[in-house]
């Protein structure tokens, strides 16, 4: 599905358009906002591309499950998340390591780097060594729900059964907040799952046509994403003032309305791709861009600012956060991928290629 390669590449683009343009004070040495005033109220939305990377990550991941066992959906997890994971978390040690620089420092000691390594730090309430790394904690937890559903045995009704509890949950740990653990708001999260939801459901209807049920979990998610993204976006408007993150709720809106339209024309079919070389490419190029940009940003953009004009530099820094990025994709990270994926008996037949699994991570 090359379309989902393209959409999973806007989406790192418009986060790393949220942290370049918007976001990154500390690494400018002003306001980001202030020096690029005609694209910051666009780029702030770009913090929204995490709830576009949820919903498909919810479609991939159960296209990805579905009649396979739990030791195959576990392997493939670890080798699609943990090798570009590694190299940033090296990248981001010996940036801070063996350089001057202070922008985005997490200051973290040896060991809470290696607890960042095996990505539950915030399982140990340690700081995340990368500001995007608190996606992945979300995925990881998504990925032990799927988990209990894959012993439970993946049909369509199961899958329906179980989207439905859980949506259900998410509303009622939402209206109980301020009485509902911690440790069941954790495992539930009210805030995030309603686009996880979403995505299954519509790969529902993508595997077996338009029903009611799979459209009333898709109608709910949305429901319920809307004012969780307001929530979230509206905090960062709070801590950073408007002036300095100029995002207004109808926009929010609009941009939570637009993905799951977008979502919903693939799953139909509408929006649809040719697979090509350079979608494959965008789309193997994303998880590493997601993770190494704020790594290039650090490194360059106080390099060059004061030398050149600030569009300069964030077309320059962004060019070579997917450059660098597409070298990881190709010359480290698929070659670790191969080699860490069992490799098939030469006496086992191999089964038909009906589809090839996708990233569900940026």
């Amino acid at each position: 599905m090359a379309e989902l390669d393209l959409l999973r590449f806007i989406a790192a683009l418009a986060v790393v358009g949220f942290h370049f343009l918007v976001a990154y004070a500390s690494v400018w040495g002003d306001r980001p906002a202030e020096l690029f005033p005609t694209l910051a109220p666009l780029a702030g939305l770009g913090i929204l591309g995490v709830e576009l990377f949820f919903i498909i990550s919810g479609f991939v991941i159960l296209m990805t499950v579905w009649g396979r066992g739990l030791g195959a959906f576990a392997r493939s997890r670890l080798v699609r998340l943990y090798p570009a994971y590694w190299l940033s978390l090296a990248a981001i040690a010996a940036l801070y390591g063996l350089t001057g620089a202070k922008a985005l420092d997490p200051k973290l000691s040896p060991g809470e780097y290696l607890l960042n390594a095996t990505m539950f730090q915030r399982l140990f309430k340690v700081t995340d060594a990368s500001g995007v790394y608190w996606s992945l904690w979300a995925e990881l937890r998504f990925y032990l729900l799927m988990a209990i559903l894959v012993i439970i045995g993946v049909t369509y009704g199961r899958v329906l059964a179980f989207a439905g509890i859980w949506l259900v949950s998410a509303l009622a740990v939402r209206l109980l907040d301020d009485v509902v653990p911690t440790v069941i708001r954790e495992i539930v999260m009210p805030d995030y799952a309603p686009y996880f939801i979403a995505g299954m459901a519509l790969y529902l209807i993508h595997k077996h046509g338009s029903s009611w049920l799979p459209w009333l979990y898709v109608a709910g998610g949305y429901g319920l994403a809307i004012p969780s993204a307001l929530g979230r976006v509206m905090r960062r408007v709070e801590a950073a003032g408007f002036k300095n993150m100029p995002v207004t709720d109808t926009g929010v809106i609009i941009t939570i309305t637009l993905i799951f339209v977008l979502s919903a024309l693939v799953a139909l079919g509408v929006l649809r791709l040719k697979p090509s070389r350079t979608l494959t490419a965008l789309g193997g190029t994303t998880y590493p861009l997601y993770l190494f940009h704020s790594i290039v940003a650090v490194a360059l953009i106080p390099v060059l600012t004061g030398s050149m004009p600030p569009w300069a530099v964030v077309t320059i820094t962004t060019l070579a956060a997917i450059l660098g990025s597409y070298l990881v994709y190709s010359f480290a990270e698929r070659p670790i991928q191969r080699l860490l994926k069992p490799r098939r008996s030469p006496q086992t037949p191999s089964a038909p290629a009906v589809q090839v699994e996708k990233a569900s991570v940026p």
